[in-house]
């Protein structure tokens, strides 16, 4: 059953646009990897490397050192890799036992990559390569994140393979919390420090109030998915979960509506965000600062990235996404969503007496083009 949704409006994004001035050296490189470790299948293969994963990666770490720009590159292209390939196209997406054997024994090549196991398995040899290159430019801490990390995630995917060999659509907290795992978000983060060369100490980055920060971006990002998926995912005939799924099966909604709800939980959660943010500045070190900078990069470029990469648009089939996006939010209700996994987050900043961190606009605010050349963020 096709589910029909007409358009996905211009979105509000507070963040200026960037990309890295090498990325289209980056994304080349990127399809160079993929073809010699032979990451999936030559169908998906060949799909993948048209989707811009390099670009996405640019636009990530737009300021990044070039290296591991590359890696993050390679990194993705090699996640949806696992994630097309294995999880919601393969027979193992359907099969939670097999795949988390499956999963179980990359982790261990993640963890040891000396480990004589998967010697001729492509996606264990492309994973190895990125252990090796994610070692020589990350800390040994970074590196034990960045396992934990792919740990989560592949948790995360055999949930999802449980709920997709019963056909069925989890509530609204389950999914929350196992989205910002499943969309790959928290495996990214190591690299992200790793790509300006420093390493958050733990007494930042374990506080609450930050571990909440990245949980806002990833919650940000996977809805912004969602919504730029959604057409895709809803003409494949095969099973999905999207929010918008979601919402439309626990309230009864249309797309229309369940898109319109989904686009007031992500503009709230990106107000709290922009001001939890600046609050974390204005006590924090050098490096929290570059961290919450790293965190709005990684908000933006996976939006740009998402509007713009033929794996959304579709061209075979035009989605109707948009082509700019918002200066201000068409939601600002400060009061906390009612979602027990993530309500917490509004604790950790006063109400202001329930003046929202952003006035409500009646009028459309002019848009961001997505760019085509780096603009650096002033200071």
């Amino acid at each position: 059953m096709v589910h029909e949704l007409t358009t996905v409006p211009p979105i509000f994004s507070p963040y200026p646009p960037a990309i890295h001035p090498r990325h289209e050296l980056i994304d080349r490189q990127t399809t160079s990897w993929a073809a010699a470790f032979a990451i999936g299948t030559p169908e998906l293969r060949s799909q993948l490397v048209k989707h811009g994963i390099g670009t996405f990666a640019a636009r990530v770490l737009p300021y990044g050192r070039e290296e591991v720009v590359g890696i993050l590159a390679d990194f993705v292209l090699w996640l949806f890799g696992v994630d097309d390939g294995c999880c919601e196209e393969g027979e193992l997406g359907r099969r939670p036992g097999e795949l988390l054997g499956m999963l179980s024994r990359l982790l261990r090549v993640a963890q040891n990559p000396e480990a004589p196991m998967l010697l001729e398995d492509p996606l264990a040899l492309g994973l190895r390569d990125l252990r090796r290159r994610i070692s020589r430019y990350g800390t040994p801490g970074q590196v034990a994140r960045w396992v934990d990390a792919l740990r989560e995630y592949f948790l995360s995917v055999v949930w999802e393979a449980e709920h997709r060999s019963r056909e069925t659509v989890p509530d609204l907290n389950d999914y929350t919390l196992m989205r910002i795992y499943d969309g790959a978000t928290s495996v990214v983060l190591p690299l992200l420090e790793m790509g300006h060369g420093y390493e958050l100490q733990p007494y930042e980055r374990d506080r609450t109030a930050v571990r909440a920060a990245a949980e806002m971006a990833y919650f940000v990002i996977c809805w912004d998915n969602d919504l730029f998926s959604y057409h895709k995912e809803s003409r494949t005939g095969r099973y999905f979960l999207n929010v918008i799924r979601v919402l439309e099966q626990a309230y009864g909604l249309s797309p229309e509506q369940a898109l319109d709800q989904a686009i007031a939980q992500r503009d709230r959660v990106l107000c709290l965000f922009v001001r939890l943010c600046d609050s974390l500045r204005a006590q924090g070190s050098p490096q929290l600062r570059q961290y919450l900078d790293s965190l709005e990069s990684f908000i933006r470029g996976a939006q740009d990235w998402g509007i713009s990469s033929v794996r959304y648009t579709t061209p075979d089939d035009p989605a109707d996404l948009p082509a700019a996006f918002r200066e201000t939010p068409l939601y600002t209700d400060p009061a906390p969503l009612e979602i027990p996994a993530i309500s917490w987050w509004w604790d950790l900043l006063p109400r202001e007496g329930g003046v929202p961190a952003f006035p409500r606009s009646e009028h459309h605010a002019p848009l961001f083009a997505v760019p085509h050349t780096a603009a650096r963020r002033s200071a």
